[in-house]
């Protein structure tokens, strides 16, 4: 199959490809190299901003020569705290590149779409695990473009696209050192960047009602989450969907000290904590409810939290 992949130069997009390839996919990128590495993938690279005026005649000519059957539209801004400073420039940005892309793909007559959603369209969930049908109610910025994202694949029903969301958790690790999270934008990378420093990593909040105070996340392995999409590409194949979203997460939830206290474990060292007030915009607590995906993709997580940190260390010496 001929994919076109946004955004895959990045860290997650980089993963995609590789898998992609290795399942014998034909893939070609679109990045504007802003956070990607063109070293990271081999393969054809088109630089443009999807967001920018030019990229709709990019698109279609790039469409027009390649046919592809499928997009993985992983292309975005992503950073929670600085949606909240920079909204207009989400909006812009986020729902702005995806316009363009379905733009271009109804121009062209490509009709099937996995796009990179994510559990910040949650907010914050009363639940202790949280199911695709929960009510989207976002907190940030961020998650307010990935909703109305997902909103956008659903209209373009209209015109035939057959859309899937995958909704991720916080992705982490690493499958091979050269793909590794060097963009310093979540908790292990940031955390594994300031120890290298010589700093102390920072955490922000511990007065959380949760396990230790700290925020609690759901920690899924990059390598897991880019076979999700090529399971998600697959499920598109088929002649009838009975879902278009999906959660991409292991229903485990780890909070920022125990993540913290597997990397002193990978690493080796004893470091201190800069602890910090809370944040704006991030929520006590976000663990999947995993059912869903289990049982429509045959989807399954194969890396515990002890693996995914020992991966992103390993990648980061």
């Amino acid at each position: 199959m001929k994919l076109l992949i946004t955004g895959g130069l990045g860290y997650i997009g980089s993963h995609v490809v590789l898998q992609a390839q290795r399942a014998g996919h034909e893939v070609v990128v679109v990045d504007d190299l802003s956070t990607g590495l063109t070293s990271r993938v081999d393969c054809q690279v088109v630089d443009v901003d999807l967001a920018s005026e030019k990229a709709l005649d990019v698109l279609h000519n790039l469409m027009n020569e390649h046919h592809f059957e499928a997009v993985i539209h992983l292309a975005a801004r992503k950073q929670v705290g600085q949606s909240v400073e920079q909204p207009e420039r989400y909006f812009k940005d986020n729902i702005g590149g995806l316009a363009n892309l379905l733009l271009a793909m109804k121009e062209a007559g490509i009709k099937k779409l996995v796009f990179s959603s994510s559990a910040a369209t949650y907010g914050i969930p009363e639940v202790e695990l949280v199911p695709e049908d929960y009510p989207g109610i976002p907190i940030n910025p961020y998650g307010q473009t990935k909703l109305i994202g997902e909103w956008m694949v659903s209209n373009a029903s209209i015109w035939g696209l057959k859309g899937l969301n995958l909704r991720y958790f916080n992705v982490a690790g690493c499958e091979i050192p050269a793909l590794a999270d060097t963009a310093e934008l979540n908790l292990i990378p940031i955390a594994i960047a300031a120890i290298k420093r010589g700093q102390s990593p920072k955490v922000f909040g511990v007065d959380y009602p949760t396990i230790d105070g700290s925020c609690v996340r759901d920690y899924v392995h990059v390598g897991d989450l880019a076979n999700a999409h090529l399971l998600a590409v697959a499920y598109l194949e088929q002649s009838r969907q009975e879902h278009a979203t999906f959660n991409v997460g292991t229903g485990i939830g780890a909070s920022v000290l125990e993540v913290l206290a597997e990397i002193r474990v990978a690493s080796g060292l004893d470091f201190e904590l800069d602890m910090h007030p809370r944040r704006p915009g991030d929520p006590p607590k976000l663990i999947a409810d995993t059912s869903r995906i289990e049982n429509i993709l045959s989807f399954k997580a194969r890396h515990d939290l002890k693996e995914i940190v020992k991966s992103a260390w390993d990648a980061s010496s």
